[in-house]
This record gives structure tokens, C-alpha cells and sequence, in this order.
């Protein structure tokens, strides 16, 4: 139920005639209940039947929940749609529907081409399993039922009025339609269709699923002109260099001379796309090797075009995206913000005319605050904390607007997690115990023979790394390890014994330690009972991973009770939250970045599937060897076949996305570029443009936007606080905390004037 214009109306403080405008559902509703408000008087009134009391309380709660989800309050009302909504929105519905898309998504790793294979090489890839005509079919079916129930759920909450003016709604009913007539037209032609369209529909699904994706690709739209300037530019300089070095390293008489221009500037499209590579210094120092040996001075050519067009067009394009996404980020969140305050005024709204107060300010009465509170489905420390506000005017019996709303500031506030009490002792002595064992010095001892038993495996390591299994001897490390383990086990018991079972838990790292101590224990009783003393406990051969190379590996992951000490170093305490953060609001760009990869590699897969094919003298069968493969055909150097880079191709969709995770990464994406030219046409060069255009400039610039505005805003907030504080501001940020100095409040005649064009709450 999403709408882009929230504050459109009365912009500039001017109110509309809202009693002129009767709305659709006005017409066609005879049971709807009629308000009528006074913006002078602040009154409400209403003609109510028996059963809208509780109307009214159904209303309210809706209202609140939108609010807390930051969804728009522009939906049906009545007591049937109120229930439906509520459906619709549950825990049980929403998970179904992700779980839909994430299987319909997860298709293409079976679907032909499938995934299924241990190999990716074609030269040793063994036939993958094929689904049967009709299997993953039947999936996809299910998956499109679901969605059309939920495009027809949607359609009826928000009306038609609603429904004509979302672009998604009107978009996600052309992709179902395409979508359903593509299936039909797959199984009619039993699964042997070449291209399916429908795939290449299926991340719009993922898109228009989510508020949060749907704001911010309309942030990275309104982001694209703003950069268009940068990028002519880097075209203009491009080209610029392009001609100059097709002059400097033109052909002559002299084969020797023609190194450079035979390598990477024999045409146009050769010579674009040498220069293209070298602005990501991927072929850095190579593409001036040929010229440099000649005569050092055309190393200013190379030089002065990376300095231009790397140094500072690239990070100027950088700087632009920054500044412009950060704008309509900010954009976002205040709508975002606007919906929150619009949802509470209307539940004020509905509660207040449930009153039926004739007085010249509006209250609602406390006890049916607290009775649609008890009914709101949120966050159980959220609604204490609310439930615990509005508990404060009970003396009074009501609240006015402005209590009402301030009893909702806790939802901007973040739960800081206490922990329980420490367990109490009568003896002195379990006393002076509990405080040596709940001491930081304990923690520190800890940490500190965790250290040194990490230190004990890599000297082993280190020592046993040219032996083979059978002559490395592990009965004395094994001694110090099993010290080390009856130690954690130790530490846990008196942390236990310190901090109480309830508090022991409490605290995420202890969590962490016990599960690694216990599973270091089973580890150990397992070796003993299998090998028993004193048997050799070298793993025989025929076992892939010996239990003590698993109790090696469990220990390793010991390093991370180091982490124990970034909250007491302020700097990294101040990191630590930065990527806390990135992985809590990093769901929107992930989820684009997806539909990005998706896209483009079933774009690949129609492209070029079996366009690389290994010559037959390097084609071997399935149960051969690598080390039986002979070559018998010579290649250049640092080619795709000199390379073997065979696996990366496009010849199924796990293949595809490994190549353009290569190719984002820009580390020797020529090659790609090169081979993938050779074997179809030069137009696949402009695939790999987009491609690197797409990731590499404009997502991971908007990737480093976003981390620099995380990290610019606790770092502003960082001075002024203890090393405590900066850990509790890793509580404390969201992408709304982030902008929150920044965002303006919206008025009462905004709020208001949103409350009179909405299409189903009609207010005279």
C-alpha cells in the first residue's frame, strides 16, 4: 500500500475546500459512517451505530501499526478490510510470500541450464541433472498463484482509485501477465522454448515487495542525471585519449616499432577499450610496456590520462554520487517519517471522534488508549514502553494531541539491553569469588590463553606443514590442547557461578564461548572414545578430516573472543558499529544489487551460453585427472585459455554470476572482454561496459556513500561521548537516526490536510 506523494495538498499552509470533494467510496458505500471535522474548532462528531465503537478501536490499531512499519495509511477502513489487512500483513503471510519469491528466484540454479554440477570447466564438467519437463514448472505455478492473490489483495485495499495512480501495482499486473502467458507457452512446447522471458521478469517481484528497495532505486533514479555530466565527460575524455594514442602508436615500416599498436591500438574499438581497462588499472603497467621499452617518454601519455581520468574524473563521479544520493536519500526518510507522524494523527483522529467530544481541543480517554495498545502487534519492549507513557494520565482519564503523540516518541528511541542481577550469596567467601570470577581482569586471562592456545596451533602448523598426515606427531599438542579446553570449560562455570545462568546468557559472547567450549569437549570425549589411549590419533587415510584437525579448526575460530575488546578502543568501538550498521541498513542495496546480478546474468546466459568452447585436444572425459590434461595447442599470453579461466563463462546461472562478480571486482576484466569478442562479435564488448558501469561505478560508489555518511554521522557524534556511549550508538542508528537532525516535522495543517484526501477515511 504504497504511495509516493504524502505531502501534496497544502504545501505552503493553504487548506483546501475539503467538503467539496466527496470521494469515490463516498459513492459507493451507503453503510460508510460520516465525520465531520473543524479545523477551527478542533471538534469532532459523528453518527455512529452500535458497532462502530469497536470500528473505531479496529481503525486506531491499524493506524498504529502503519505508523510503527512506516506504510501508508491510504487503504480501506471498513470492519472487513481492517481484518484482511491484518491477515495480509501477519508474520505467517509476509514470510510466505518471501519464501515464494526466494524460491522462484532460487529456480534459475535448476531451471536448463542447470547448476548442478561439481565443475563449472567445460573441459572436465560432467552432464548436470536436468529437471524434468514439468517439475520446476510446477513451482513457478505456485509461485505466480501466490503472487496474483497478493496483486489481487493489494488492488482491493487500496481501491481503483489507489490502484490507477501506483505505477508498481500497474507494473506488477503487466509482469504477472507476461509471466503466466510465458508458462503456457513453455509447457505447450514441452520445456524446449530457447528463451524465457519470464525470467528475466522475476526480480521485479523482489523489487516491488519491498517499501524500502522501491525508495531507494527511486533515490539511484533520480541519482542518474545528476552524474550523466561526470560521465560525458569521462566519455569525451575517453575518446579525446583514444585519438591521440591511435596517432602516437600508429603503424610504420619497422615491425619492431609496432609492438603497442599490433598489442592494444590496431583499431578504434581495440584502442577504446585498452584505455576503458586502464581508467580501472586493470591492465596497468602492461598496456605501456610495448612503448615504454622504446622510449620512456610515452610514459607521459599513460600517466596523464590515468591522473585525469582515474584520479580525478572517477572520484569526482564519486564525490557527485555522494552528495546527489545523500539529498534524495534524505528525501526518502522523510517520507518515511511523514507516514510514521500521519499514522498516529489518524489514529488520534478515529479515537478522538470514537469520544464524541464536543469540546473546543480534542482528547481521548486513556483506557482506550491502553485497550488498542493491548491489541497492537510490535515489539514487546516498544509496547511496554508506550503502554507505560500512557499509564501516566490515568489520574486524568484523557490525553490531548500532543500527549498522545509524545507517548509515541519511544518508538524512536532504542531498547538498551540490560542485563539480570547477579545472583546473591550469603557465605563471604562465594562473595569475594564472585567478584574475582565477574572481574574484566578475568576476562582478560581469558582472552589471553585463548591467545596463546591460537599461537600453539600455528607453530604446529607451521612446524607440520611439509610433513604429510601419516608422519605428523600430535600427542603433545593434542596434551596442550586438551589443558586448554579444560580451562574454557573451567572460565564458563565460574562465569556461570558469577553471573547467574539468566545473566551468563545475556551477554552474546558468552553465548559464543560456552558453544565453543562444548563443542571443543564433544570433540575431545569423540577422539578419546574413538582412538582411546594410547593410540595413534593421526587420521587414517581414508578419512577426509581427522576429529584433531576438527578440534584444530574449532579452536581457530578462539580468535574471536578478541573481539571482546573493541568496545573499550573508542576508534574501533566506532568501526565496529560502522559495519554493524551497514549489515542492518544494507538490505535495500543488497536486495537491488540482486536483481542487478539476476538480470544481467540471464542477459548473459541468452547471450552467450557454449559460446567458449575448449579445443578438443584439452577436452577430457569426467573421471580423468587434472594432472593426466595435456595441451597440445600454443596460446598467448595472458589470454583467457593461457589463464584457464575456463570456468568463468555463461553456460549456466552459478557460472554467470561468479563471472560477473569477476568482472565487478575489475581484475583483469579484460580478459573477459577480449575472449568473450573473439568468440561471438565486438558487440559484446558493450555488455561488459554496462555491466562494469552498473556495478563497479555506480553501486559500489553508492556502497561508499552510504559508509561515509554511516560513518561521518557517528564520528560527528563520537566526540563529544565515553567509549560506553560510542558503543551504544551501535543501538541507536537506523537509516531514519542517521538523518534525524536533518528532517523537518511535519505540521498539523500538513497532517491534516493528508488526513482530508485520504480515499476511504472521509472527513468533513
Amino acid at each position: 500500500m504504497e504511495t509516493d506523494s504524502l505531502l501534496s495538498g497544502s504545501v505552503n499552509g493553504a487548506s483546501p475546500d475539503y467538503g467539496s470533494r466527496p470521494g469515490p467510496a463516498q459513492r459507493g458505500a451507503p453503510e460508510r459512517r460520516r465525520m465531520s471535522y473543524s479545523v477551527a474548532g478542533e471538534s469532532c462528531s459523528v453518527e455512529r451505530g452500535a458497532d462502530e465503537e469497536e470500528l473505531y478501536i479496529q481503525q486506531a490499531i491499524v493506524f498504529i501499526e502503519d505508523a510503527i512499519q512506516y506504510r501508508s495509511i491510504n487503504h480501506r477502513v471498513d470492519t472487513r478490510s481492517l481484518y484482511l489487512y491484518r491477515w495480509y500483513y501477519s508474520k505467517i503471510c509476509q514470510w510466505g510470500l518471501g519464501l515464494s519469491i526466494a524460491v522462484l528466484l532460487l529456480l534459475a540454479f535448476v531451471e536448463r541450464p542447470s547448476s548442478l554440477s561439481l565443475s563449472s570447466d567445460p573441459r572436465y564438467r560432467s552432464p548436470p541433472w536436468e529437471p524434468p519437463c514439468g517439475l520446476t514448472e510446477s513451482f513457478e505455478l505456485l509461485c505466480l498463484v501466490i503472487f496474483t492473490l497478493d496483486l489481487i489483495v493489494k488492488s482491493y485495499l487500496i481501491g481503483w482509485e489507489e490502484f490507477r495512480k501506483s505505477k508498481w501495482l500497474i507494473g506488477y499486473t503487466v509482469v504477472l501477465s507476461v509471466s503466466i502467458i510465458d508458462w503456457v507457452l513453455s509447457i505447450s512446447m514441452v520445456c524446449d522454448e530457447k528463451l524465457r522471458v519470464r525470467r528475466l521478469l522475476r526480480p521485479f517481484f523482489l523489487l516491488q515487495n519491498s517499501s524500502l528497495m522501491k525508495k531507494t532505486l527511486k533515490c539511484i533514479k533520480r541519482t542518474l542525471p545528476e552524474i550523466a555530466s561526470v560521465i560525458l565527460l569521462l566519455a569525451l575524455h575517453l575518446c579525446l585519449f583514444t585519438m591521440i594514442g591511435m596517432l602516437l602508436f600508429a603503424k610504420t615500416e619497422d615491425p619492431k616499432n609496432n609492438g603497442e599498436w599490433k598489442a592494444y591500438f590496431r583499431n578504434l574499438p581495440k584502442s577504446l577499450t585498452s584505455l576503458l581497462v586502464l581508467l580501472t588499472t586493470a591492465n596497468n603497467p602492461d598496456v605501456m610496456i610495448p612503448a615504454y621499452k622504446l622510449n620512456r617518454g610515452y610514459a607521459i601519455f599513460f600517466v596523464v590520462f590515468s591522473v585525469i581520468g582515474t584520479y580525478c574524473l572517477m572520484n569526482l563521479l564519486t564525490a557527485i554520487i555522494y552528495n546527489q544520493f545523500r539529498g534524495y536519500l534524505l528525501m526518502s526518510v522523510q517520507t518515511s517519517i511523514i507516514r510514521r507522524r500521519l499514522g498516529i494523527r489518524a489514529a488520534f483522529q478515529v479515537l478522538s471522534c470514537h469520544e464524541a467530544q464536543e469540546a473546543a481541543e480534542e482528547h481521548v480517554r486513556v483506557d482506550s488508549v491502553l485497550q488498542v495498545m493491548s491489541r497492537v502487534e510490535m515489539k514487546s519492549y516498544y509496547k511496554t514502553a508506550v503502554t507505560t507513557e500512557a499509564q501516566q494520565y490515568a489520574d486524568v482519564g484523557y490525553m490531548s494531541l500532543d500527549q498522545f503523540r509524545k507517548i509515541f516518541d519511544e518508538l524512536d528511541k532504542d531498547r538498551i539491553k540490560e542485563h539480570p542481577p547477579l545472583p546473591q550469596y550469603n557465605s563471604p567467601v562465594l562473595q569475594r569469588l564472585q567478584t574475582i570470577f565477574g572481574h574484566y581482569y578475568f576476562t582478560i586471562a581469558g582472552n589471553a590463553l585463548a591467545l596463546a592456545n591460537v599461537i600453539c596451533i600455528c607453530t604446529i602448523l607451521v612446524l607440520n606443514s611439509e610433513m604429510s598426515t601419516a608422519e605428523r606427531d600430535n600427542v603433545v599438542l593434542e596434551i596442550i590442547n586438551l589443558c586448554f579446553i579444560l580451562y574454557y570449560l573451567f572460565e564458563m562455570c565460574v562465569k556461570i557461578f558469577a553471573l547467574g545462568w539468566r545473566g551468563y546468557i545475556s551477554y552474546r559472547n558468552n553465548i559464543f564461548d560456552g558453544f565453543l567450549t562444548i563443542l571443543l569437549l564433544a570433540l575431545q570425549i569423540t577422539i578419546f572414545v574413538t582412538y582411546r589411549l594410547p593410540y595413534n590419533w593421526n587420521t587414517p587415510s581414508h578419512h577426509v578430516v581427522s576429529l584433531w584437525e576438527m578440534v584444530c579448526l574449532v579452536n581457530m575460530l578462539i580468535v574471536f573472543r578478541f573481539l571482546r575488546i573493541i568496545p573499550d578502543i573508542k576508534l574501533m568501538a566506532l568501526v565496529a558499529s560502522t559495519l554493524m550498521d551497514l549489515v542492518k541498513n544494507l538490505r535495500a542495496f543488497a536486495g537491488i544489487l540482486v536483481v542487478v546480478y539476476y538480470v544481467f546474468a540471464v542477459l548473459g546466459i541468452w547471450l552467450f551460453e557454449g559460446a567458449i568452447k575448449p579445443p578438443p585436444e584439452t577436452s577430457v572425459i569426467s573421471n580423468t585427472s587434472m594432472a593426466n590434461i595435456t595441451s597440445n595447442f600454443s596460446v598467448e599470453c595472458g589470454t583467457y585459455e593461457q589463464l584457464e579461466y575456463w570456468p568463468n563463462n555463461f553456460d549456466d546461472f552459478a557460472a554467470s554470476i561468479i563471472l560477473l562478480y569477476n568482472v565487478m571486482i575489475v581484475n583483469n576484466w579484460q580478459v573477459f572482454i577480449e575472449v568473450y569478442s573473439r568468440f561471438t562479435t565486438e558487440w559484446a564488448k558493450v555488455y561488459f561496459v554496462c555491466w562494469w558501469l552498473t556495478s563497479s561505478v555506480m553501486w559500489v560508489n553508492l556502497f561508499v556513500a552510504l559508509i561515509l555518511e554511516n560513518f561521518t554521522y557517528k564520528w560527528d557524534r563520537s566526540h563529544s561521548c565515553s567509549v560506553t556511549d560510542v558503543e551504544r550508538i551501535r543501538y541507536q542508528t537506523s537509516v531514519q537516526l542517521i538523518f534525524r537532525e536533518q528532517i523537518q516535522e511535519p505540521t498539523e495543517e500538513e497532517l491534516m490536510c493528508q488526513l482530508h484526501q485520504h480515499p476511504h477515511l472521509h472527513i468533513q
